[in-house]
């Protein structure tokens, strides 16, 4: 098809005379005379010296250039932000994470929109990227494809593949006393050899994954590692397939519907990805304007195996199998077995099916995914809890425990520093359920993610013996008794913020039940007593904190029409 027979905005540039200063300002980054004619596409990078997700995005984009230009379109690279998960973790740092997601997602949609860009390729690695970037997508409404950064390779110490999680419960066996320095300082050194995002079935892989599955990325590109040459063939095909998506009139509203979003949580039940999932796909269908809510995730997951031995509960990592075929070859068993919509619309053009026609089959001497008719569990790990503790749900991710049930005497800690505290010094015994509180999207403000403290736990020998809850979030790195996302939060007058030192608690994962030996009458009873804090009102904190929905909801900034 001609350029000109198009439909691009960027046609206004070229067609008017009054736009002779626009069109001055683009000569002078290179922009031509034919350049004018041809459609502009945006390369939204990610890239940054401030995590080894996206060291690597500045090559990964001018791949992308490449490929845009060699279709036919004036490509533009420009760049957003990210924040590391892993550095910030466990310090006031952490609150600024899930807040950089709808910063990440304003700032491309804004770029886009500003400049009159008719497509883009988003390019992103660490956890909020992701779906910043998919939500940006959604809201920029035009033709798109993201290209996920790749996974990083792991390290090894002692002849044992290790990652960065390895590290958080290195300091748990330290503080044990199992570990000395010297050895925890190996593995620090050893944990992170090179370039890209947590290797496990953590928040960014199990992000890039549910992306893939519902469309939005080409075939392979939540697998490919960061350093391979799959990944740079990756962003430059992708950066011919928005070329092809303004040619054929196809937006994402075509592709991201609700049966594509099925499909993404069916490939994140089976693969037992992060917890993250739950908030980020709301947050994405909220964008794109598909009818999903939380409940959804327990119809899913009722009826979608877990077969995945992945990292934090289980043995592989992201690498391994891509090795055994990637996600394409777990799709593709589970399209032939009947689990996903094969009918979707992808960014190739094609179908769900049609591109599994052409996608391998999970190579035969490979362990990580188990046989269909022996699965690691006959439902999915991620389950949402309800009860007089969480109306509105709490989420947990019940791969590789063996404790389902938990009754015991809360400890009440308003911050994760004091729980932390807690645990290093041994305050928290065997049977006790520990509850951080005011951590949730208004209240932390943020929504911080509590690795730290789980990981202390779990290298205390504590994570199945202690259950920790929490309004909060968890790592996708995360694995033990714990939930997390409690709603309403405890900043909003959750039953949460009520919960008093020795109450009973019980967490019964099979009943999907999270409740309190509180009457109704005596929750009110302490309501009436309680004043909620102030809303942080600093800062972006502070303008997140006055604006952020309920985690329930996908914890969203943009306007609401219907109460929290």
């Amino acid at each position: 098809m001609d350029n000109n027979d198009l439909r691009i905005k960027s046609h206004v540039f070229s067609d008017d005379t009054m736009r002779a200063p626009n069109r001055a300002m683009l000569r002078a980054v290179g922009v031509d005379d034919a350049d004018f004619q041809k459609p502009m596409v945006g390369i939204a990078s990610t890239w940054s010296e401030v995590t080894p997700c996206n060291i690597h995005i500045d090559d990964l984009a001018v791949s992308a250039k490449t490929g845009a230009r060699d279709a036919g379109a004036t490509p533009l690279i420009f760049n957003t932000i990210t924040v590391s998960d892993g550095i910030s973790m466990g310090t006031q740092g952490m609150r600024y994470s899930l807040p950089s997601r709808d910063l990440i997602a304003d700032s491309i949609e804004m770029v886009v929109g500003a400049e009159n860009l008719d497509g883009f390729v988003a390019i992103g690695a660490c956890d909020k990227n992701i779906p910043g970037c998919m939500i940006a997508i959604a809201n920029a409404d035009v033709p798109a494809v993201f290209v996920y950064g790749g996974t990083i390779a792991p390290g090894t110490h002692n002849g044992n593949a290790i990652d960065i999680v390895s590290v958080f419960e290195g300091v748990g066996k330290h503080n044990n006393g199992d570990i000395g320095d010297e050895e925890l300082k190996n593995i620090e050194c050893k944990a992170c050899p090179g370039s890209g995002a947590c290797g496990g079935m953590y928040t960014a892989n199990t992000m890039a994954s549910a992306v893939e599955a519902m469309g939005m990325s080409l075939p392979g590109s939540s697998s490919n590692p960061a350093e391979s040459e799959e990944k740079a063939a990756d962003c430059a095909e992708a950066g011919k397939t928005v070329y092809t998506l303004l040619e054929q009139g196809i937006y994402p509203k075509d592709i991201m519907t609700k049966e594509a979003f099925e499909n993404a949580i069916t490939v994140v039940m089976a693969l037992g990805g992060s917890t993250n999932a739950i908030l980020h796909l709301l947050g994405m269908a909220h964008a794109i304007g598909v009818d999903l809510e939380i409940d959804d995730f327990n119809r899913m997951q009722a009826k979608v195996p877990h077969l995945a031995d992945l990292k934090p509960s289980g043995q592989f990592v992201m690498q391994d199998l891509h090795k055994a075929g990637g996600v394409q070859a777990v799709m593709k068993l589970l399209y032939e077995a009947g689990y996903l919509h094969g009918d979707c619309l992808t960014v190739t053009g094609r179908t769900v099916a049609e591109n599994l026609a052409e996608a391998p089959s999970l190579s035969e001497d490979q362990s990580i995914i188990a046989p269909l008719d022996q699965p690691k569990r006959t439902d999915g790990p991620l389950i949402v809890l309800k009860g007089n503790l969480a109306p509105r749900g709490g989420v947990a991710k019940v791969s590789g425990i063996q404790v389902t049930r938990h009754t015991g005497p809360v400890r009440v800690f308003d911050t994760e520093q004091e729980a932390i505290d807690a645990v290093k010094q041994d305050k928290i015994l065997e049977g006790d359920v520990l509850v951080i509180r005011y951590a949730g999207p208004k209240g932390g403000p943020g929504m911080p993610e509590m690795l730290a403290v789980s990981s202390l736990l779990v290298g205390k020998g504590l994570g199945e013996k202690v259950a920790l809850l929490t309004d909060g979030r968890f790592s996708g790195g995360t694995h033990g008794l714990v939930v997390g996302h409690m709603a309403p939060e405890a900043q909003s007058g959750g039953p949460i913020a009520f919960l008093q030192e020795g109450d009973q608690v019980t967490i019964d994962a099979d009943k999907k039940e999270l409740s309190a030996a509180v009457s109704d009458a005596e929750f009110e009873r302490r309501r009436q007593q309680w004043t909620a804090p102030q809303l942080y009102q600093k800062g972006v904190l502070g303008k997140y904190a006055h604006n952020v929905s309920c985690s329930s909801k996908g914890a969203v900034t943009d306007y609401k029409t219907k109460k929290d």
